[in-house]
């Protein structure tokens, strides 16, 4: 899969960075997601676990012909978002 990341202007580097998410783990959780979910404006959700366990929330618009998409940002999930993400992973309802 090829990615191409949204990069700051005002950093000068990819925008899921300034989350504390590198390139490398954006891919290892693009390859398996998850959850991938429609999100706002033709953009799409997906949740998927780095090889070190980190559980990463990526905005990405897919590209339409091949399989590539351009990565808006990215960022770890904590706090509430986790647990509904895990309530909807064993499929309970609170």
């Amino acid at each position: 899969m090829n990615l191409r990341f949204y990069i700051d202007p005002a950093r000068g580097v990819a925008h899921c960075q300034a989350h504390g998410v590198t390139d490398e783990e954006v891919r290892q959780a693009m390859l398996r997601p998850g959850e991938d979910r429609p999100a706002r404006d033709g953009a799409r959700s997906a949740i998927g676990r780095t090889q070190a366990g980190r559980l990463i929330r990526t905005i990405y618009i897919p590209d339409r012909n091949d399989d590539s998409c351009f990565v808006v940002t990215a960022y770890e999930l904590t706090g509430k978002p986790l647990q509904a993400f895990r309530r909807r992973q064993r499929g309970t309802k609170r």
